[in-house]
């Protein structure tokens, strides 16, 4: 039998991550599907022991986003369970995975359909994806997220300043967030940034189409 102790928590914990990292590499479906359970296990064997381990609830939102991934009708019965997660995280530790709640919730509440058919809000996913950055100002995702989210929206004048912003903090993170551990972000980053300034140049800004109430 092993041993539970908190570096046992910690190791499934780091497994949950871990299996949100491979599922975004899977080749199909089944294979995500696969991944992310395995997370799913790992995050809910911390809880069963720890239920105030906000970083398990983070990740156990996070892989059940991956399952949703493999799904079409019963993706959306999955959204509740992945929200749930996320705001038991924030209460616990808001700065879990440099403000990742608020960061996710920003993006389930930007993605998801509107009401009635689900919980999509731009009013919510503004609100969250400024907490993050209250929270963790130098942290390039979170600005990258907004700006994504502005030009999605059509807000052209709040887009061009949030540009702007979201360009000084990446120049001054670089300095910040280095080595190989950050390489693959950083392919990620740049590249986001510079489709966004693109979008700024063209100024081709138009309405998502979803809901924004």
């Amino acid at each position: 039998m092993v041993r539970k102790t908190p570096d046992d928590h910690h190791a499934a914990v780091h497994l949950a991550r871990v299996s949100y990292d491979w599922a975004e590499f899977a080749r199909d479906d089944e294979g995500r599907e696969e991944i992310a359970q395995t997370g799913l296990a790992a995050a809910r064997a911390v809880l069963a022991r720890e239920s105030t381990n906000a970083a398990a609830h983070y990740w156990l939102g996070m892989n059940l986003g991956q399952l949703a991934r493999t799904k079409t009708l019963g993706a959306l019965k999955l959204v509740r369970e992945i929200e749930e997660m996320f705001h038991r995280a924030r209460v616990l530790d808001p700065h879990t995975d440099r403000a990742g709640p608020d960061r996710s919730l920003g993006r389930l509440y930007r993605d998801a359909p509107g009401w009635p058919t689900s919980i999509g809000s731009r009013k919510k996913s503004r609100e969250h994806f400024e907490n993050a950055i209250r929270l963790h100002p130098e942290f390039p995702d979170h600005q990258l997220e907004l700006l994504e989210s502005l030009a999605e929206w059509g807000e052209k004048k709040n887009f061009q300043r949030q540009l702007s912003v979201t360009e000084k903090i990446i120049t001054e993170a670089k300095t910040v967030f280095v080595g190989e551990p950050w390489e693959s972000s950083w392919a990620d980053w740049n590249q986001r940034l510079a489709k966004m300034k693109l979008r700024g140049e063209n100024l081709s800004l138009g309405p998502t189409g979803r809901s924004g109430k």
